[in-house]
């Protein structure tokens, strides 16, 4: 993958906290960047790609939308969140998961 299509994101805020591994799928992380691009701030990651390894998805039946490269989780503070939620949704994002 080139990284460099992401200007926003750097490799290693994606990387497995639990095995240094990264399978991040080029299709997630372009949607991703078209996020940052409209949300215009900064964009915290704070979980990209899980090994199935990882202690999260080994709890699992069978590793989820992390483990597939096609997830992250975000941090936003408050207000933020239901705007970078709207815009998530217009762009076409699934799946979103909200906690605060």
């Amino acid at each position: 993958m080139n990284w460099s299509d992401y200007p926003n994101f750097r490799k290693e805020e994606f990387d497995c906290k639990h095995t240094g591994k990264n399978e991040m799928k080029p299709e997630f992380m372009e949607k991703l960047q078209q996020l940052r691009n409209a949300y215009g701030k900064p964009m915290s990651v704070s979980s990209g790609f899980r090994d199935k390894t990882h202690p999260i998805e080994a709890k699992k039946n069978e590793p989820g939308a992390h483990y597939s490269g096609m997830a992250a989780d975000i941090k936003v503070d408050r207000g933020d969140a239901y705007y970078l939620l709207k815009l998530a949704l217009e762009i076409g994002f699934t799946g979103i998961g909200i906690q605060q």
